[in-house]
């Protein structure tokens, strides 16, 4: 039953964070860093203050528990995350779903799997991450070397996405229309390597607050909240992951803040907030509707990771359900409408390549748990 519960948690999860821009297509008349900041306020900071506020006891109280260099660290992931997000809107902007989300997630992928592996070489660095496999270990044994192969795999899906997008841009020439209209590829690709491996920074964000989580367990258990579970010879509390969410997102509120704030006064953008001229009501419905759609991803993935308890099976479906999904919608909007039989196809595979990387390191740390010391 938990293995269900997890599998479903985590496609909602995916759904979810393949689906979450989609309304700021929907907004008129705003430019783009008005509308961003407007549903990022419910991103990163109305839907996770509820969220603490309702499912985690003392929440108050477990920050000031908290040893400071935790919640610093945590932070400061948290601002790094932060500038990739804030770069992701771009990159989905110039690259549209389908591209976008393929480079992106393809380059994350590749940075949460061998970032902390590289850096564990890397001497004077290895003292100050937590231990764990290095780059050279993964030679060594047969999980490293699949996982070695799906990242190969993964690397010929980005080449084979970007190509298509080359070969989109060569097809389209100046006849870019509808949701091609912003289409550039040269810059979305320099935008999106950033944005992916600045996004990395989210999950290395959650390893640093893990002390956040395991006291918001303890107090669920004593205080006998709903949704405590026994899972081997411990427990665990469906939304413990939510404190560590909470101060990520913070850093995450601050960088696209300070940035959206220097937009707008820039470019003299804040008279979209109340221009009448332009749907008020229904653009901050649309807004609030992507932000709040943007924080369900991570809410319903700690929850699948919690009756899981396996982070390669969590990471998997996760990111398989999110490729899926942001693939599904990109070619509901017609992003390749246009374009040769040959580059569809090309897109096709390279979705497709980046899919089975992920499915083939999944298998490989399900298969070798030790992997999971990969980050």
């Amino acid at each position: 039953m938990n293995a269900l519960l997890g599998i479903i948690f985590h496609a909602l999860g995916g759904g979810a964070s393949g689906s979450w821009y989609m309304p700021y297509n929907w907004v008129k008349k705003w430019r783009w860093e008005v509308y961003w900041i407007t549903g990022g306020l419910f991103s990163w900071f109305i839907m996770p203050l509820i969220a603490v506020l309702l499912t985690i006891p003392g929440w108050q109280g477990i920050l000031e528990a908290t040893p400071g260099g935790v919640i610093r660290n945590t932070y400061i992931m948290g601002l790094l995350w932060g500038v990739g997000g804030l770069t992701y809107g771009l990159a989905i902007r110039y690259l549209g779903m389908s591209l976008g989300n393929s480079v992106l997630l393809g380059i994350t992928s590749i940075v949460g799997s061998l970032g902390l592996p590289i850096l564990r070489n890397i001497p004077g660095i290895a003292e100050l991450i937590p231990d764990g496999l290095s780059f050279t270990d993964l030679f060594s044994t047969t999980g490293g070397r699949i996982v070695l192969l799906g990242i190969l795999i993964l690397l010929v899906g980005i080449i084979l996405s970007g190509t298509a997008g080359i070969r989109k841009d060569q097809d389209l020439g100046k006849n870019k229309e509808g949701v091609n209209s912003e289409f550039k590829l040269s810059k979305g690709l320099m935008i999106a390597i950033v944005s992916g491996i600045l996004s990395a920074f989210f999950s290395f964000g959650i390893d640093a607050g893990k002390e956040m989580s395991s006291i918001a367990r303890s107090l669920a258990v004593e205080q006998h909240y709903p949704f405590v579970t026994q899972a081997g010879t411990g427990f665990k509390y469906l939304f413990e992951n939510n404190i560590i969410f909470f101060v990520i997102l913070w850093g995450g509120l601050t960088t696209n803040l300070i940035w959206t704030t220097a937009l707008i006064f820039k470019n003299k953008t804040g008279g979209d907030f109340i221009d009448k001229k332009t749907p008020l009501l229904s653009n901050y419905l649309f807004c609030a509707l992507a932000g709040t759609t943007w924080f369900l991803q991570f809410f319903f993935y700690g929850m699948g990771e919690t009756k899981i308890g396996n982070g390669a099976s969590s990471w998997t479906l996760h990111m398989a359900t999110i490729i899926l999904t942001a693939n599904l919608w990109g070619f509901y909007r017609k992003e390749w409408k246009g374009v040769s039989k040959k580059t569809y196809n090309m897109i096709l595979m390279g979705i497709g390549a980046i899919l089975l990387s992920v499915i083939i390191i999944g298998v490989a740390k399900w298969l070798y748990p030790e992997l999971n010391a990969l980050g």
